[in-house]
């Protein structure tokens, strides 16, 4: 049984691999205006890595998202309240 204080990227029902992950930003959605460029994406990235809440290599303690694809779309900012990680990118 699952300790409900563990986040997604903690807990076996959710474990997903780094393939799958590449799998899914190879789609091509992910190809499109909807995504920051390859630059940004790797500044944000880079920016998780060295957050206290990044966990396991794939996931936001904040927010539970998978950061790298959280990390790809334009829209998003990083959930860390007060502390964003990452620059606003139009």
């Amino acid at each position: 049984m699952s300790n409900r204080n563990e986040c997604k990227g903690c807990r076996d029902d959710y474990r997903v691999t780094d393939e799958q992950i590449d799998r899914i930003l190879s789609a091509p959605m992910f190809q499109s205006e909807i995504s920051v460029p390859d630059d940004i994406y790797e500044e944000r990235l880079q920016a998780c890595r060295e957050c206290p809440k990044f966990q396991y290599g794939t996931t936001c303690t904040v927010c539970g998202c998978f950061v790298r694809i959280a990390a790809k779309y334009k829209d998003r900012a990083c959930p860390n309240p007060g502390d964003s990680r990452w620059l606003k990118h139009a």
